[in-house]
């Protein structure tokens, strides 16, 4: 009798999870944070883990800092009129080591869509799966003049940010 396997389809649960982008400028290192973000993995985890689709869409203006001249300078570098939303699509999971007790380290290939410009990445991220839960925690360096932003500046120029960012994130998904 053929083996048959089902995926399963897990959400993202916007209220525990947490997407926050750190960054450095010539005055003080700042950090934003996405308010709307949806998203859902699709996994068989019968015998080995198999990720089939990851899927994250996070809305542009819900990024948050607290400040609200930061936030208009980053929504205008992101050009968010036109481009209402940051992607990520997962194209393929190249390594996958199981850790036991339903903890895996991922080493995945996806398209990263920021300001309409769309880059493959390599992510590496930690997996891990509970009863209904799935948590998906890690972190992706990137500069923003790979994705066509001019790294935001405030007060006639003289505050400038760096155009390296770190984004990290920590992902719930549930049944």
């Amino acid at each position: 009798m053929p083996f048959t396997s089902f995926a399963q389809k897990y959400n993202l649960d916007i209220q525990k999870s947490s997407l926050i982008v750190f960054g450095t400028s010539n005055i003080h290192d700042w950090d934003i944070k996405t308010e709307n973000q949806k998203g859902f993995i699709l996994i068989n985890a019968e015998n080995s883990l198999q990720i089939k689709e990851l899927n994250i869409v996070v809305e542009a203006e819900s990024l948050k800092s607290g400040r609200g001249g930061m936030d208009k300078n980053t929504y205008k570098a992101l050009n968010t009129n036109d481009y209402k939303t940051i992607k990520f699509n997962l194209i393929s999971s190249d390594k996958i080591t199981d850790l036991g007790n339903g903890n895996y380290n991922v080493t995945a290939k996806g398209d990263l869509t920021i300001s309409g410009v769309t880059k493959r990445i390599t992510l590496e991220f930690k997996v891990n799966i509970e009863s209904n839960l799935v948590s998906i925690t890690g972190e992706k360096n990137i500069k923003m003049t790979d994705y066509k932003i001019d790294p935001p500046k405030a007060l006639l120029g003289t505050i400038k940010t760096g155009d390296d960012v770190l984004i990290k994130f920590n992902t719930i998904l549930k049944k």
